[in-house]
């Protein structure tokens, strides 16, 4: 969605702020974070929703004006997983160099006066922070649910949040108590693109989702696959012990998917046997081979003998092993391909 359509109708909000009147809208966010309810006015859900119809040029008309990073705090839903130091490392360079180009939207604090909440731009303020220098950001009082679809709709906006940023910002949102047609506003998705975003954060467990972070290129249909896959008995252990691993912390978000997504993988079946029959009609051997190791069943009741026969064998056989390999070996050495040598028949 173009970001021209963000935050649409809030100045009805600010109408209702002069009143100073506050409705059970609120109750999601109290209900989270056992903080007051906002004191400022309310919209409807009609309102709410229909924040995303409006000109985000009309916002922009606002003043911006700039406050210090220590009073703000974060939204309280979080939308991102940890980014890698690399891309932090590149905004702080382009912010010293440039300043800030794009202000961040912030709310007075619902519960602390002089305060402020963010509701998006998380990572600017980070930045910003780090610098020592004053954020610039717009002022607006808005409601939980007017941050949260402006929060959702500035990322939807941005095209950089991946699948799980979005699947666990959706199941927060649920889970704080708002309405799914809110979820669908801030996230711009239709009922089944939000049912798939719950399902994935509620079936692939949060520490494991905190163990991979963000992995832009991983997409929705490998997440699901990964949330089937750990559906199985003992999945999840086999992940956590993958993310354990040394070099699992130092690979980037994407392989260390990966990483989880083989670790959990459904175990190959081990080829059938082969049977070995020097005489027709007389199975003798059983040949199991697998990845490491090879596996020969003897059959005592077609040959009684032949097993007893065949390990004391088994030094010759290996002797004649040994001399055709290092005899190979040597002429390969000189120039020359070894020629094939007879080894013991069983």
């Amino acid at each position: 969605m173009a970001r021209k359509n963000l935050l649409v109708g809030l100045t009805a909000g600010e109408a209702q702020a002069a009143s100073g009147h506050a409705t059970s809208e609120t109750a999601p966010h109290a209900a989270a974070t056992g903080q007051p309810a906002p004191h400022f006015g309310v919209m409807g859900t009609r309102g709410a929703i229909g924040a995303v119809t409006r000109s985000i040029e009309q916002l922009k008309a606002h003043a911006v004006v700039e406050i210090d990073c220590d009073l703000v705090e974060r939204s309280f839903i979080t939308d991102r997983l940890e980014g890698s130091a690399e891309d932090h490392r590149s905004l702080v360079a382009s912010i010293r160099e440039h300043g800030q180009q794009v202000p961040v939207l912030v709310r007075p604090h619902p519960a602390r006066e002089g305060r402020y909440q963010i509701a998006y731009g998380h990572r600017r303020l980070r930045a910003v922070a780090e610098l020592g220098i004053r954020l610039r950001a717009m002022v607006k009082p808005l409601t939980d649910e007017q941050l949260v679809v402006a929060q959702g709709q500035e990322n939807s906006a941005r095209t950089d949040l991946s699948f799980i940023e979005k699947a666990l910002f959706a199941a927060r949102l649920e889970e704080a108590g708002f309405k799914r047609d809110t979820l669908m506003a801030a996230l711009s998705v239709d009922k089944t693109g939000l049912s798939r975003l719950i399902s994935a954060a509620v079936k692939v467990p949060r520490d494991i989702i905190a163990a991979i972070g963000p992995a832009p290129k991983a997409g929705r249909d490998r997440w699901l696959a990964l949330a089937e896959r750990l559906e199985a008995s003992g999945a999840a252990e086999r992940a956590r012990e993958a993310s354990s691993r040394p070099d699992f912390a130092a690979a980037s978000s994407d392989d260390r998917f990966l990483q989880i997504l083989e670790a959990v993988a459904p175990k190959r079946r081990s080829a059938e046997p082969a049977v070995w029959s020097p005489i027709a009609g007389k199975r003798l051997l059983r040949i199991k081979d697998d990845a490491t190791t090879l596996t020969l069943m003897i059959d005592k009741k077609a040959e009684p003998g032949f097993g007893d026969y065949l390990i004391g064998a088994l030094p010759e056989i290996y002797a004649a092993f040994q001399a055709g390999s290092q005899g190979s070996e040597r002429k390969k050495d000189h120039g020359r391909v070894a020629e094939p040598r007879k080894t013991t028949k069983l």
